[in-house]
């Protein structure tokens, strides 16, 4: 199989994986159901004695499986466009600080009441959370300037201390607001408890802007990773593609966590493995890497729901860390054997 029928055949394999991960997540949950009632719920052949199953699948499983694919896919893209842009293996939204930043922002709007139950008001949560992720990135930016460049020991440790005010921040957001703790813990664990299609629709608005900000930018991106100065040379308008690279992964982070809170490591973990089965070629590292985020994160979140007995789950982030952790250390290791 060659390289042109290779990524084809590869990207077929991976939207087929994706549909059957999800299909098999239905089966995930504390009530049984056979696969007669599953079929039964999606294909609208439920009886009206099996109205609470077909509640179960739609509004409850299959609501939390969406939202959950499409945040893995976000954070995973914007990964991709991360690391490619600053030319860092280690860059994703987390470490970075930017899903610190989107987590504060979201919950500066829940202590001061705009992500209520008022219609108007839910959809200032996904805009808070953007508003605090272009800060984040904004202030490690800066950070990173100081040193006199943009290099990637900066760039991480200039997320490191953003990443640290923040939860700072956080913690006093919790201290001064007691009745909005309980709601500000989810942002800090990353967790689709109770997430249902509400949630996929407040994500679209900022999810599709940057689906194609960034899918339109893939040649740009390609070019950057030549350094910015090559990339002109070769026609590439750098600072213009720079900076809509940069609104799209905002957009694409913003999205993903106003609805899941803080869930690490997707972004870093995804695009490594791509490039390593795929290479890298930026069109392919992006539509590769959404793919495998969301197959990624549905997993983490099955996970989570499933380990625990009577009902109880674990935060999806706490999954995501557990083997993004040791990812991350192998990915430092790596890099000090070459240095």
């Amino acid at each position: 199989m060659g390289p042109k029928t290779g990524k084809p055949a590869m990207a077929a394999g991976l939207c087929c994986l994706l549909l059957a991960s999800m299909y098999a997540a239905l089966f995930f949950g504390p009530v049984p159901l056979s696969a007669q009632e599953i079929h039964a719920a999606l294909t609208g052949a439920a009886s009206e004695d099996s109205v609470r199953t077909a509640t179960i699948v739609h509004d409850l499983r299959l609501g939390r499986i969406v939202v959950s694919v499409l945040c893995g896919m976000a954070l995973a893209l914007a990964g991709a466009v991360f690391q490619g842009l600053l030319r860092n293996p280690l860059a994703d939204p987390f470490t970075l600080g930017i899903s610190s930043g989107a987590a504060c922002g979201a919950a500066l709007a829940l202590t001061l009441g705009w992500a209520g139950s008022n219609a108007l008001a839910v959809p200032a949560l996904p805009l808070a959370a953007l508003i605090g992720a272009f800060t984040a990135l904004a202030l490690v930016l800066s950070l990173s300037r100081i040193s006199g460049d943009f290099s990637r020991e900066s760039l991480i440790l200039g997320g490191i201390v953003v990443s640290t005010v923040l939860a700072a921040l956080l913690t006093l957001i919790k201290a001064l607001n007691e009745e909005s703790v309980s709601a500000i813990v989810f942002w800090i664990m990353g967790s689709f408890q109770g997430r249902t299609w509400e949630q996929a629709r407040l994500m679209l608005p900022y999810l599709i802007p940057g689906f194609l900000l960034v899918l339109a930018q893939a040649r740009e991106l390609d070019l950057l990773a030549l350094g910015g100065e090559q990339a002109a040379q070769l026609g590439v308008a750098v600072t213009r593609a720079r900076i809509v690279l940069v609104i799209g992964a905002g957009l694409l982070t913003a999205a993903a966590v106003s609805v899941s809170g803080i869930i690490g490591f997707v972004g870093l973990v995804v695009p490594h493995l791509i490039r390593l089965l795929a290479g890298g070629d930026a069109r392919t590292v992006l539509v590769f890497s959404a793919l495998g985020g969301g197959l990624l994160m549905l997993w983490s979140d099955t996970l989570a729901r499933s380990i625990l007995d009577h009902g109880a789950e674990l935060p999806a982030g706490v999954v995501t860390a557990l083997f993004g952790g040791p990812f991350f250390c192998l990915v430092m290791a790596r890099r000090g054997q070459r240095a």
